[in-house]
């Protein structure tokens, strides 16, 4: 069964770019991507290294704001591996899967080994999450968008993603809330972790930050290959793009978020093509940002430790 989601999934991407491929022209893009001006290229790198960064230290904050001892080093080494696995597995999640189990494993000194390490990478991954859906909202309502059926269906998956955050959370919390005291521990952690005064700006700042390098990357991404629509025009296009990313029916968001592209692109009056063109020069921006990870994978055996 799993292994035919992993099949499903990489062909629902494939199908969708396929169908893409009949509406642009596929020399251009490709002779666009192929003369990618190094220096923004470059100044995605240095973005995602800053990211990776910021991330590592969130997930590290989280996980002591639970009882869980994490170096930066670990956290940022993880992080690198998951990330790259999201990218090259089906569903964008399976690396942080493996990054909270890796965790989980390594916690031997706490009560609940498991709970409290698996809880810390979901919930370091909600403020993020929960600024980006904000942001993708707030570009819907700002876009000069010709409400046709095309809009209409952007519209529809951007807001299926936010809706997918919010369900997956209350599931999982449901599930985890089967025992009185294990839901008291849950609600606990969440206060904790996110709700009280210091735990909630550090938070909202780190999650400011980490939607800003998303936003920074795919701005590098639309100048490296020659789209100079200005600042003020394509910004608000970047948030509800991204959130299609969520919905795991792909593999890393390929084929529904260059679909979305090119239908958010088209509504607001900009060139399709144009859309999809950026939207793929960001995919593989973020798949050079990961490669690090792919150095983690070779070292299987090096489980995330706690820190002394």
């Amino acid at each position: 069964m799993r292994r035919r989601h992993v099949v499903l999934r990489a062909a629902v991407s494939i199908g969708l770019l396929a169908g893409l491929a009949w509406r642009v022209d596929l020399g251009t893009v490709g002779s666009r991507l192929a003369g990618m001006r190094p220096g923004w290229v470059l100044l995605a790198v240095v973005i995602s290294v800053a990211q990776v960064a910021v991330l590592a230290w969130r997930w590290r904050f989280t996980a002591g704001r639970l009882g869980v001892d994490l170096s930066f080093v670990s956290a940022w080494r993880e992080y690198y591996l998951s990330i790259f696995l999201n990218q090259v597995l089906p569903g964008g999640v399976p690396g942080d899967v493996l990054r909270a189990w890796r965790q989980a494993r390594a916690q031997t000194r706490l009560e609940e080994p498991g709970g409290p390490a698996v809880r810390a990478v979901i919930f370091e991954r909600l403020s993020a999450q929960a600024v980006m859906t904000t942001v993708a909202v707030v570009s819907l309502l700002a876009l000069p968008v010709t409400v046709d059926a095309g809009s209409r269906v952007a519209m529809f998956w951007a807001g299926a993603g936010a809706l997918l955050i919010v369900v997956a959370t209350l599931v999982w919390i449901r599930r985890q809330s089967s025992a009185q005291t294990l839901s008291g521990r849950v609600l606990a952690d969440l206060r904790s972790a996110h709700l009280s005064g210091p735990a909630f700006a550090a938070q909202l700042a780190s999650a400011i930050i980490v939607v800003g390098t998303y936003l920074a990357t795919y701005m590098a991404a639309a100048r490296a290959v020659g789209v100079e629509t200005p600042l003020p025009a394509l910004l608000p296009l970047v948030a509800p793009v991204l959130m299609t990313m969520l919905i795991p029916v792909t593999v890393a968001g390929w084929g529904l978020r260059e679909i979305a592209a090119a239908v958010l692109w088209g509504a607001v009056g900009l060139t399709a093509a144009d859309g999809v063109l950026v939207s793929v020069a960001y995919g593989l921006l973020v798949l050079i940002g990961s490669l690090p990870g792919a150095l983690f994978l070779m070292n299987p055996g090096a489980t995330t430790r706690p820190s002394v």
